[in-house]
């Protein structure tokens, strides 16, 4: 078998460290399919842990891409400039929910973006403490992993880690922590770690990705809003996995009253292609001097290309109605499922950010093992789904936004097959 033998050669040829989820190898892919190279038909409702909400190579971003190819394919954005990157940003700047005049610069992977917002945080506030929150994830690198609330498998064997970081705890019903037990957190924090007056940033997900698909409640985001205010502290929103009509907003903090000083974008942004970015008030972007942000690949040619083609494949196709009424329908099979499989403790989420919770029955611990037995029947069926979460108990969806209807109803019937036992 092709698989078989892949993976003895994988195995022997790269490290252990790169965990690999799935026995199979890609082939080719088109929208919300894949197949394997033994010609076998999988459901992708992971979409490259949600990289794909236009799905796997949408004939529009191909294009841009090819077009570009035919161009240029790099000359290092800050060597020799292009038209391309500053309508992108002009594009972003228009569409993020920033509080008056924005700028938008742009690197290459999540953890880069996030790296570079403290970097532009801390060079406008003077100041280097930063406060993130238990169950976040914000990256692989060590700025990134130290603000990382999750220890398995992110931190092991990695530290120390950069100081000055801080966790508070993140608000989450379904585990009985309050919004006031999180503003209490943080109270501890000033009191016991660092001064508020010594804080550059707070830095959360508006929506936890690999925390579980926690979604921060309105008054604890007006409250955080007030905090740093009140304390000359500015407030990050990390958007990496949220971004782009995934929640069923542009983005997931137009859901609240309040703005963000400073967006990270990524993941979805170019459709499959390396791209990230951040955002906020032009006063805070222009913070670092010339030289202090850049990169060799950042805003790479092929992806901004492809991002220019997701944005109007967003607007066009209204891929941010469609996210929620594709998450309302994942999420009546969910709760119908609950009648049959006692195991469910909890379905939430935002649009098509949809989660569902599983927890052994009889004790009411968390319950990785189920978890994984209902990802692995799945599997079995062709229905590709991904976990998460604190206790691995979490299974998340990430299906293209544009998945035809036939396709999403038989992934449906997959999974309340497979809920059913």
């Amino acid at each position: 078998m092709k698989s078989a033998e892949l993976n003895q050669r994988r195995l022997q040829a790269t490290p252990r460290g790169v965990g690999v989820m799935c026995s199979y190898f890609a082939e080719k892919a088109e929208n919300a399919t894949l197949w394997d190279v033994e010609g076998n038909e999988v459901i992708d409702f992971a979409a490259g842990i949600a990289v794909l909400n236009t799905g796997h190579r949408h004939p529009k971003v191909i294009a841009a891409v090819e077009k570009q190819l035919q161009a240029f394919t790099h000359t290092a954005y800050q060597i020799v400039p292009y038209e391309s990157y500053v309508s992108l940003a002009e594009r972003i700047n228009e569409l993020a929910p920033i509080e008056g005049p924005a700028k938008t610069a742009f690197f290459t992977t999540g953890a880069e973006a996030v790296e570079n917002a403290v970097k532009i945080a801390r060079a406008y506030t003077k100041r280097p403490g930063l406060i993130t929150f238990g169950g976040g994830f914000h990256g692989r690198t060590f700025m990134t992993m130290a603000l990382t609330g999750k220890v398995a498998p992110y931190k092991i064997g990695f530290g120390p880690f950069p100081g000055s970081v801080y966790h508070a705890v993140y608000p989450n019903a379904a585990h009985g922590v309050t919004t006031g037990d999180a503003l209490k957190s943080l109270d501890r924090i000033f009191k016991a770690d660092i001064a508020a007056d010594q804080v550059a940033a707070i830095v959360l997900e508006p929506i936890q990705g690999e925390g579980g698909f926690n979604v921060a409640p309105p008054e604890f985001m007006q409250a955080l809003r007030e905090l740093c205010d009140t304390n000359g502290i500015l407030l990050i929103a990390d958007e990496v996995q949220t971004g782009f009509a995934r929640t069923g907003k542009l983005f997931a903090m137009e859901y609240y009253d309040i703005k963000a000083d400073l967006m990270t974008m990524a993941k979805s942004l170019a459709g499959g292609f390396p791209l990230s970015g951040v955002i906020g008030r032009a006063e805070v972007m222009d913070a670092p001097a010339p030289g202090g942000l850049g990169g060799t690949y950042a805003g790479n040619p092929l992806a901004v290309a492809a991002a220019h083609a997701v944005l109007d494949v967003i607007a066009e196709e209204q891929l941010c109605k469609r996210a929620t009424q594709l998450g309302e329908h994942l999420k009546e099979v969910l709760n119908q499922a609950r009648q049959s499989c006692p195991a469910i403790a909890d379905v939430r989420g935002q649009g098509s950010m949809v989660a569902v919770e599983f927890n052994d029955p009889q004790s009411g611990k968390p319950s990785p093992e189920i978890t994984r037995e209902i990802q692995q029947k799945a599997q079995e069926q062709g229905l590709l789904l991904l976990s998460c979460g604190v206790y691995g108990n979490v299974i998340r969806f990430l299906y293209p936004l544009t998945i035809p209807d036939a396709q999403f109803t038989k992934a449906l019937a997959i999974l309340a097959r497979v809920l059913k036992g």
